[in-house]
């Protein structure tokens, strides 16, 4: 009779365990599944009222709006992810845009719209352009990105929170790649600051030119050289009908953030250049009035024949020097 009690209090404790262990995994797999949930980043120094108004704007562009996680942005945030690219945020900064990142599937690209708050664009410096061209930098891949903010600011807490965001997803981010994204942003919004009203110019020909670029030294690979990337760079400048705009002092600013994006490791990404090619169909699809004038067989002629020139020029050198 010891025996047979002895038996089934065995079958018991196995019973319980195997019990113990589903409930474990299920809680594992629910955990799992919520990591693919939208994340909305708030800013610290938002009211009630504005996290509030925040999370309402946010989640609108969501087919389920109950369906997300909140993270919190503050001046720790600022610091871990700006700083190293030479910010001078402090824990105490203030942070008010804020974002939603939400993954999409493989090979879908980076989308980023800005969203007014109660009917004003509140993100006074940095275009939805160059927030896309910023996350390809930095590692990020396929995502729906939302930026808005209930007060006017450049929108840079935004960017922080997209970070850390896409890490609490369990994504790792390279921090030399998410330095030169920084970079990126500061060049590539300074130069649409200079060019400001002129004509021939938009931040989507820039970024265009600039996804290009990338596209294009992913072909080559992390070993691409400077001189290589500065040909790329003279050829998607005269793609993008911007070489009458784009001034010198331009151009090698455009070159060395390319550079620092090749010396971030960024190339070694096998997505890295299909990410650049989705980030381009995506801007010209955006901004259709300015790359159809730009895509007009007259432009095209003319635009080929510029580059014939400036190779053809550049062929006559070599042959006088090396006969």
């Amino acid at each position: 009779m010891a025996k047979r009690i002895s038996f089934n209090f065995k079958w018991v404790a196995l019973l319980a365990t195997l019990v113990f262990s589903l409930g474990s995994w299920q809680a594992m797999a629910h955990a799992d599944d919520t990591s693919d949930e939208p994340i909305v980043t708030l800013g610290s120094s938002l009211t009630s009222s504005q996290k509030s108004g925040t999370i309402k704007t946010l989640t609108s562009a969501l087919s389920n709006a109950d369906n997300y996680q909140t993270l919190t942005v503050n001046g720790d945030t600022l610091v871990k992810y700006l700083n190293p690219a030479g910010e001078s945020f402090t824990s105490s900064s203030g942070v008010w845009s804020s974002a939603m990142i939400e993954k999409t599937s493989s090979g879908s690209g980076i989308n980023v719209k800005i969203l007014d708050y109660n009917g004003s664009n509140n993100i006074t410096t940095i275009t939805a352009d160059q927030y896309k061209n910023a996350a390809l930098t930095a590692g990020i891949a396929d995502a729906n990105i939302y930026i808005t903010s209930a007060t006017p600011i450049d929108g840079s807490g935004a960017l922080a929170g997209i970070y850390a965001a896409y890490a609490k997803n369990g994504n790792s981010l390279n921090a030399k790649q998410v330095s030169a994204a920084q970079d990126e942003l500061g060049t590539l919004s300074g130069i649409t600051k200079d060019n400001k009203n002129k004509d021939g110019y938009t931040d989507a020909q820039l970024n265009n030119a600039v996804a290009g670029a990338k596209q294009e030294m992913a072909k080559k690979g992390s070993n691409v050289t400077k001189n290589e990337i500065t040909t790329i760079v003279n050829q998607q400048i005269t793609n993008n009908n911007l070489t009458n705009v784009i001034t010198n002092n331009q151009k090698t600013q455009i070159i060395n953030l390319l550079v620092k994006v090749r010396d971030s490791g960024a190339l070694d990404s096998s997505s890295f250049k299909n990410q650049a090619s989705s980030l381009m169909k995506n801007i010209q699809s955006n901004a259709k009035g300015v790359f159809n004038k730009l895509n007009t067989k007259e432009n095209q002629n003319l635009l080929q024949k510029i580059w014939d020139a400036i190779m053809n020029f550049f062929s006559s050198i070599f042959k006088s020097i090396f006969g």
